[in-house]
């Protein structure tokens, strides 16, 4: 569920910089036949594509490790997994 959650709010921060982002009157800044016109940035857009890239592998990172656990330790009680990978 922590997983999950993390996800969703990855998802909304990057949809919130989405609907900022989303402006009309602004072109796509690729060789066309628009003169001075208003651009879009696309470094913003960058930013978020790479923002959605980390965040999956992250979220695959930490479902390996909720693999490994669940191997380890058969039960849904978070409090029984920390006792039991307490040094």
């Amino acid at each position: 569920m922590k997983i999950i959650s993390m996800d969703v709010m990855s998802t909304g921060v990057i949809a919130y910089y989405v609907l900022v982002a989303s402006r009309d009157g602004l072109f796509t800044p690729i060789v066309g036949n628009v003169k001075n016109g208003a651009y879009a940035d696309p470094v913003p857009q960058a930013v978020i594509l790479t923002a959605i890239v980390i965040g999956f592998s992250i979220q695959a990172l930490m479902l390996v490790g909720v693999m490994k656990l669940a191997r380890d330790n058969p039960t849904l009680e978070s409090n029984e997994i920390e006792k039991n990978n307490m040094p």
